[in-house]
């Protein structure tokens, strides 16, 4: 029996994709996309985020391995012939068309009739609220409106799935941050799943049911944005993944972790006694306290106020730097103590596969130790 509710809608099964002899863009890339969620494609320039969303609208085909679209295997169904539309980076607008023109493009091409067309745009339109907006031109219309029509055009035919590359970069901070909560909105609205590339971390946080986190052709990490941020599986999520203070140490035994020359209790566990390990603390989750009643002292090396918060960089006596995000003011030059939670503490494991960490992680739960 084939349930195409509960079956992923996309899944990707070993799947690389390499031109002549460079390196791999993709390398035997495999996941799993659920019906109605928002997903996005994190990571730098050239980790093989757009590769992905390319394959998925079938604008090229896979070297290696195959993408199934509800248990099908597309990789050379043309794009055209897939239940998926793509929001790019520049809207692809065309400025010779005003906004219902735009919008109806598709629906021309595909020989609808005028009357049935009419009702779809329309209610597209009103969908990313640009209901009366028909007429417009598109030069008259500003960033976060072209935006929209892209939008409005992708949704017009309710695809299954909407790719969206990039679409807010070229927008302002202020209107950035206003498309986020529309699209959030919109994509929760619609019931279809959006799949959306950015570099952007804090976007990425924001607006995803689900990261998937790329570094040279390769998924780092998957999952909530609050596992990924609370449980990078390596130095590379943790770094990309919001600010880090990433220390070496050594896993002592369960629970018991020693870094900057002192044991610290944890909630780390399964690991082998006395293996080397990277610690990572998040700078908010360090308090500043007085350097007898700190767990660690710190010199303060640089302060900068951030509107909200103090961001305070400082070392410890084993040569550590430690960023600190904090309300209370430092001194530069001074000593200050800092303290934090055994919760705070994430120990990562060299070389750990995402299936290792993830069996690792359900052990705590097993066993009432969970972050």
């Amino acid at each position: 029996m084939n349930d195409m509710t509960s079956q992923p809608i996309i899944r990707f099964e070993r799947v690389t994709v390499q031109y002549d002899d460079d390196p791999p863009v993709l390398r035997d890339v495999s996941f799993e996309i659920e019906r109605g969620k928002f997903y996005t494609l994190l990571g730098p320039s050239g980790c093989g985020k757009t590769t992905i969303l390319r394959l998925i609208a079938g604008f090229i085909e896979p070297t290696q391995g195959n993408i199934y679209f509800n248990g099908t295997v597309v990789n050379r169904v043309p794009a055209e012939k897939r239940q998926v539309n793509t929001v790019f980076q520049d809207y692809a607008l065309f400025p010779h068309l005003n906004v219902f023109e735009n919008v109806a493009f598709g629906l021309r091409v595909k020989k609808m009739k005028s009357a049935d067309i009419k009702v779809k745009v329309r209610e597209a339109l009103r969908f990313v609220n640009l209901d009366g907006y028909e007429t417009r031109r598109i030069s008259e219309m500003s960033g976060g409106q072209r935006q929209r029509v892209a939008i409005a055009r992708a949704i017009v035919n309710r695809p299954e799935v909407i790719l969206l590359d990039e679409p807010l970069s070229a927008l302002d901070l202020k209107l950035r941050t206003e498309m986020q909560y529309e699209l959030r909105e919109l994509q929760r609205r619609l019931g279809i799943t959006f799949i959306f590339v950015t570099h952007d971390q804090e976007e990425a946080l924001a607006m995803s049911d689900e990261i998937f986190v790329l570094n040279e052709g390769i998924i780092q990490q998957s999952g909530t944005p609050t596992d990924i941020y609370d449980e990078p599986i390596n130095r590379f999520v943790a770094d990309f993944i919001g600010e880090s203070n990433i220390v070496p140490g050594r896993m002592t035994r369960d629970y018991l972790v020693e870094f900057a020359g002192k044991p610290f209790e944890c909630v780390d566990r399964g690991l082998t006694p006395n293996e080397p390990v990277e610690v990572v603390i998040r700078p908010e989750d360090l308090e500043i306290t007085s350097p007898e009643q700190g767990k660690l002292r710190i010199k303060v090396d640089s302060q900068l106020f951030r509107g909200v918060h103090y961001e305070i960089l400082g070392h410890d006596e084993a040569g550590n730097k430690w960023l600190v995000h904090s309300t209370k003011k430092a001194t530069v030059g001074e000593e200050i103590g800092l303290t934090f939670e055994p919760e705070a503490i994430h120990v990562m494991r060299f070389g750990e596969t995402e299936d290792e960490f993830d069996k690792r992680l359900e052990a705590y739960g097993e066993n009432g130790h969970v972050k």
